[in-house]
């Protein structure tokens, strides 16, 4: 089990996850067939030639994907009650075919549950980077996530 249990966190705790991922046009693709978005800018090399960015552009909802999968690993892989809710999301640059993304985790609050006494929450501000060392992603994930077994 790779995840950490309420105990483990503290405030400020700094993750630069190791797993990188190179976006490709199929990710892109898939993605967008599977959840029906039919956006011309993720689909249609036309459109996205004649849109400001020259280029598709990977969808969004994928891009999130990608960030939280590449933090779970080192954050909630075998702790995790449930996901809470996530917050304050942004996609502050695009991402497109070929970037290669990285994840970069800050725990910024933890709080003991109320209804669930074997459990706690903790809040992660999650960023995902691309090879420009840009921000491309990044939000504020509530975690309910077990105790240190007895």
């Amino acid at each position: 089990m790779a995840g950490r249990y309420f105990e483990d966190w503290t405030i400020g705790d700094r993750i630069a996850h190791e797993i990188r991922r190179t976006v490709t046009e199929t990710d892109n693709l898939l993605f967008s067939t599977m959840t029906h978005n039919p956006q011309p800018l993720h689909l249609d090399i036309e459109a996205a030639k004649a849109s400001e960015f020259g280029r598709i552009i990977v969808n969004g909802t994928f891009t999130f994907a990608l960030m939280i999968g590449l933090s779970v690993s080192d954050t909630t892989l075998g702790t995790l009650v449930a996901n809470l809710g996530y917050d304050k999301l942004t996609m502050p640059k695009p991402v497109f075919i070929g970037d290669t993304m990285r994840a970069e985790t800050e725990v910024v609050e933890l709080k003991e549950s109320r209804s669930r006494p074997a459990a706690g929450i903790v809040t992660f501000r999650h960023e995902l980077i691309n090879q420009r060392n840009e921000i491309v992603c990044e939000c504020l994930r509530s975690a309910l996530v077990h105790r240190r077994p007895q």
